[in-house]
């Protein structure tokens, strides 16, 4: 039996985040993947990035089998988690040298935005970035018309999910210490962002 799960955005993004993880990332470290979904991403990018440990997570036990199945074989990355950013212990390293979570805060509660910010302040290493992906609403910048609709689609789904405000976002990574360092135009009007540690005032 086959676990693997095919998402066909995965597949197609895939190849602008790896280039942009190249460029944003150091040689070398220990990634912890939120959200991990399908298990696409965790194969395809930790191949691109040969001197990083990978571990992939998501929320859905469902998924794990997925995943494992994408990554069968691959010596650097980890055997899934589940993982829940609302937990306030994570089991995973203490010290994380890059966080990534794609495709998570417009498909989950608005609270695990704050989640996710206030468990990266807890385990990322003093240089260690946030890299989270996916379409934000930006203020006084048109909204993409598939974005808008793509909004209505998720709130139909489920009232709690949505694109999000990219000032409320900023704003709930303020509140965990968190600052945006980078923020990166990708395709299908997506946003690739990376957070780091606020400098001390």
């Amino acid at each position: 039996m086959n676990e693997r799960r095919h998402s066909p955005a995965a597949e197609r993004n895939g190849p602008p985040i790896l280039a942009a993880l190249q460029r944003l990332l150091p040689p070398q470290g220990v990634l912890l993947e939120i959200a991990s979904g399908t298990g696409q991403h965790a194969a395809f990018l930790s191949a691109g990035l040969p001197g990083w440990q990978w571990q992939p997570s998501d929320f859905e036990p469902a998924a794990l089998p997925s995943i494992a199945a994408w990554c069968e074989g691959l010596e650097r990355v980890h055997a899934p988690i589940t993982l829940n950013v609302l937990d306030d212990v994570w089991a995973v390293p203490a010290q994380l040298d890059a966080i990534y979570c794609a495709n998570m805060i417009h498909i989950a509660p608005w609270a695990c935005t704050a989640g996710l910010m206030q468990g990266a302040a807890r385990h990322l290493t003093p240089e260690g970035l946030l890299i989270t992906y996916g379409p934000y609403i930006l203020d006084n910048v048109p909204t993409a018309p598939s974005n808008l609709a793509f909004d209505a689609d998720l709130r139909e789904r489920n009232p709690a999910w949505g694109i999000r405000r990219l000032a409320d976002v900023v704003a709930a990574a303020g509140n965990a210490g968190l600052c945006l360092r980078e923020t990166l135009g990708m395709p299908a009007n997506n946003m690739l962002l990376a957070w780091a540690r606020a400098p001390a005032a």
